[in-house]
């Protein structure tokens, strides 16, 4: 294992002491313990700036399973290593942050911290993974990481609602992400992201590969809450704010921006991409902002904030696409909606990081976060206040904060796109500039709603929770950072073009290069006089006098019936699904072990007959078979006959009885074949489980005499038979043609010379066979530990605590 997969897996394999530190520790706050991990490999991946300004790339492997193709094959790039330094920059500040956040004595923080490595490890394995089977690995480990994080606090129902809510939609994106992968792999013959790319042309006629951009497409859409699969954002701030913070800051959601950063050199190209990118991208920006302004919780209103962020940024790799088209790549005219969605994916994380964390300091010290109850804490919690103020004018666009440089940039990119005609867009293209600067109007009215309403409006202490305060230092020290970072990277931009910006749009748009093209990354403050310009003031002004009027319009909202949003119809889909599964539920499961084998058994007869029909398998050859000898055909009779006696047997003693005779009677055809180990194991079966039946005779049930209805019986008997002669015509096929050689001599000729043993059974069982007779035995374990603990439970009358 190379030093790269330990500093990916870091975080996982510290997960592993937390509970023994949590135990030893209980006087110092685990968190202490924790912050050394993301500490030590943010330090451990600002190493690697120097490389990927190079245009270097660092490529370490490590088998896994070699046979299929699927080796951990860790990657850096200037993208990766981007997300990387997001993912454990903002977690060192997200666990220094919850060491002051979360009370010690109150919390079971070795559950939190666990699954919080478990996160970091997730994303980390993500954005560095070349294959793309051990990216899906990860990816959906964030999945179910994300579900313990927001379902931390399960004591409460939302928690779990909004816990089991992001799991359902990211979890069906990364089985549609599973899909992609296959029929993607399939085409290129390599699992391998690289290498997928470098055999495109090979491939991107075929019909199948927009299938696989589809697939691909809803994978990120869900991960990255794009409409409409935005809707568990919202409910996911049930999770503690430093969770919040961190998933929906520079994590979890970012990781649908990764995956369509990461695969646009494959895909974007086609005009599907650009129209479904840019498209569902921007209309998240607007529908996201315009569902903000409604919301009364402050988390409420950064959840719908940050879908309306991802959206922006969403759409920009959309716009990006126009990069790779042959026309464009001479000048790179166009590449400044690529670099814009970089640079804006920096300044999202500190922003939206510092007002996640500014909202969990307003509900850690007041009690609520209902914004009906806030209001007038600016002079109680100025420090609070002011981080409140660069967030928000930042997210709103307003210089000299860095959200406004890639505001001004995305403008930019929005307007040339629009005009170039490039993918039929002399048609429609003005909807994109439309759209964004509707959607920034919105993003401006809630950025202002949040710090009014918080901090400037009228004082409703009398209804806090709490008497309001300042918080301590060391829960400010966090957002002071990320606050003191929307200034500086507003005022210095450049600081950050030539070391992350301009590797991270290199390795999103490779083509641009490789046909001779430069990405030049100068971001300036001051554009001049020009139309970018003009939808800045438009922006400040409609929303300025949206802001004021906004108690006249509000109620605009209340118009739109609730059976017409999407959480109703998620929840009513939900419960469908739930009255169907319980409808299938009762009729599928009786309670009789009859009607279960009648499932199996005839699943088992209808993908037989089937496939042996439908696949014209089956063969009948005489030549292999044997004369049968008279003592052989009485003895299928006597098998035979004990068999269907059992049936109709009337006493428990006769049905033993009969049993034994079938089971002794196979116990003579292994004699008569000459497998005389089988002979005995199924003597000593027979034995034994005679004996058994003996022993339980007085507590088994008294057969009944009643009459079963016809159909049953006719029913049963047409399973047997069908069963058997599946069996049998299976037999008979697998007799009859042989496609490979019997590995009968390969046992022959090495039983002694490899595993040197004598008896060729023992042998196969315990050396060739060997983990199937392991695993035979484990299950055999596993049933006898069962069996204890029913027993053991019946004994106490419950469980023993």
């Amino acid at each position: 294992m190379s030093l790269l997969h330990l500093a990916i897996l870091l975080p996982l394999l510290a997960s592993i002491f937390i509970p023994f530190l949590y135990k030893q520790f209980r006087s110092v706050h685990t968190g202490w313990f924790v912050l050394l991990v993301p500490l030590s490999l943010v330090l451990y991946f600002s190493q690697y700036i120097s490389q990927t300004m190079a245009g270097e790339t660092v490529t370490q492997s490590m088998q896994w399973i070699p046979s299929l193709g699927i080796n951990f094959v860790a990657y850096i790039d200037g993208l990766g290593l981007l997300f990387a330094l997001l993912i454990t920059g903002i977690g060192t500040l997200v666990v220094l942050y919850s060491v002051y956040y979360l009370d010690a004595k109150k919390e079971a923080l070795h559950n939190f911290y666990v699954y919080l490595l478990l996160f970091m490890t997730a994303m980390l394995g993500i954005v560095l993974s070349d294959n793309m089977i051990v990216m899906y690995m990860f990816w959906e480990m964030t999945s179910i990481s994300s579900f313990l994080l927001i379902g931390y606090w399960y004591e409460r129902e939302r928690s779990r609602y909004g816990a089991q809510k992001s799991m359902l939609i990211t979890v069906f994106g990364g089985l549609s992400m599973l899909g992609g992968i296959s029929i993607l792999s399939l085409l290129s013959g390599s699992f391998s992201i690289r290498e997928s790319l470098s055999t495109l042309s090979t491939y991107n006629d075929d019909p199948m590969f927009l299938v696989a951009l589809v697939l691909f497409l809803l994978a990120a859409f869900t991960k990255s809450a794009q409409f409409p699969f935005h809707i568990w954002l919202p409910d996911a701030m049930e999770a503690p704010t430093p969770v919040s913070a961190y998933l929906h800051s520079a994590t979890m959601v970012k990781a649908g921006l990764y995956l369509v950063a990461r695969m646009s050199p494959i895909f974007a190209e086609t005009p599907l991409w650009f129209y479904l990118v840019s498209g569902v991208g921007m209309f998240t920006l607007f529908w996201g902002s315009l569902n903000a302004v409604k919301q009364v919780d402050l988390k409420a209103i950064l959840a719908y904030s940050t879908i309306s962020q991802l959206g922006l940024i969403m759409s920009l790799l959309g716009l990006g696409a126009a990069a790779l088209q042959v026309e464009a790549l001479p000048d790179s005219l166009y590449t400044i909606a690529t670099v814009a969605a970089v640079f804006h994916l920096i300044n999202h994380a500190t922003f939206k990081g510092s007002l996640f964390m500014m909202a969990g300091i307003v509900d850690h010290e007041t009690g609520t976060r209902d914004l009906r109850k806030l209001g007038g804490l600016s002079q109680l919690m100025p420090v609070t206040f002011t981080i409140a103020m660069i967030g928000t004018l930042s997210m709103a666009g307003v210089p000299p904060f860095n959200g406004f440089l890639s505001k001004e940039m995305f403008l930019t990119g929005v307007n040339e796109v629009s005009e170039s005609g490039l993918f039929h867009l002399e048609t429609f293209g003005f909807l994109f500039p439309l759209f964004a600067v509707v959607g920034s109007i919105f993003t401006f009215v809630y950025s202002l709603l949040i710090v009014y309403r918080t901090f400037l409006g009228p004082k409703q202490h009398d209804q806090l929770p709490k008497k309001p305060h300042e918080a301590p230092i060391g829960m400010l020290i966090s957002p002071i950072i990320l606050a003191s970072l929307v200034i500086l990277i507003g005022l210095f931009p450049n600081m950050l073009s030539e070391t992350i910006i301009r590797p991270a749009t290199e390795a999103i748009l490779p083509q641009v290069l490789a046909a001779g093209g430069e990405i030049d990354v100068h971001i300036k403050l001051w554009h001049g006089l020009n139309l970018e310009l003009l939808f800045t003031v438009i922006i400040i002004t409609v929303g300025f006098i949206l802001f004021k009027t906004f108690p006249k319009w509000q109620s605009l909202y209340n118009r739109m019936p609730k059976s017409f949003s999407l959480n109703h119809q998620y929840d009513g889909l939900l419960r469908r699904g739930e009255k169907v599964s319980t409808a299938i539920h009762d009729a599928v499961m009786t309670g009789y072990m009859r009607s279960y084998l009648v499932y199996i058994f005839g699943f088992i007869v209808l993908l037989v007959l089937s496939s042996l029909f439908f696949f014209d398998a089956f063969a009948f050859d005489v030549d292999p078979l044997s004369s049968i000898s008279a003592y052989e055909i009485i003895l299928v009779l006597v098998l035979v006959s004990s068999a269907l006696s059992i049936t109709f047997a009337r006493s428990r003693l006769t049905s033993i009885i009969l049993l034994g005779v079938a089971g002794y009677s196979v116990a003579l055809f292994f004699v008569l074949f000459r497998a005389p180990d089988l002979a005995l194991t199924q003597l000593v079966i027979e034995t034994v489980s005679v004996a058994l039946f003996l022993l339980v005779f007085y507590h088994m049930p008294e057969i009944s005499r009643k009459e079963e209805r016809i159909k049953f019986k006719l029913g049963n008997a047409a399973i047997s038979v069908l069963v058997g002669l599946s069996v049998t015509l299976v037999a008979l096929s697998s007799l009859s043609q042989r496609s490979f050689a019997s590995i009968a001599k390969y046992y022959i000729d090495n039983v002694y010379e490899l595993a040197a043993g004598g008896n060729m059974v023992n042998v196969i069982l315990v050396d060739f066979r060997g983990f199937d007779t392991l695993f035979e035995i484990s299950v055999l374990a596993i049933a006898g530990l069962g069996i204890y603990a029913m027993i053991h439970f019946r004994k106490t009358g419950g469980i023993d605590k």
